[in-house]
């Protein structure tokens, strides 16, 4: 007696079909989850510079006020960069 046999091709075909399946339902996972913000494919950007410091932020506002000379904000500018 050979009862299923007549379908053995279906069953592999059904389990390819499915390991085919979960690995597109991977693939979308990761590229969903993935840092690629941008939507453009190819290499990574030059990273951005850090942000200012609260110190540079202050030194900003007082130049900005008027409160500091160009040749004072340059200078403690340098200051605050070597530290």
């Amino acid at each position: 007696m050979m009862w299923g046999t007549a379908n053995m091709g279906w069953t592999w075909g059904f389990g390819l079909l499915a390991v085919a399946g979960v690995a597109l339902i991977i693939y979308v996972v990761v590229r969903a989850l993935s840092n690629n913000t941008t939507g453009k494919a190819g290499p990574p950007s030059t990273p951005s510079p850090p942000a200012p410091t609260r110190a540079r932020l202050i030194l900003d506002e007082r130049f900005a006020r008027g409160e500091l000379t160009q040749e004072q904000y340059k200078d403690q500018l340098r200051t605050l960069d070597e530290g």
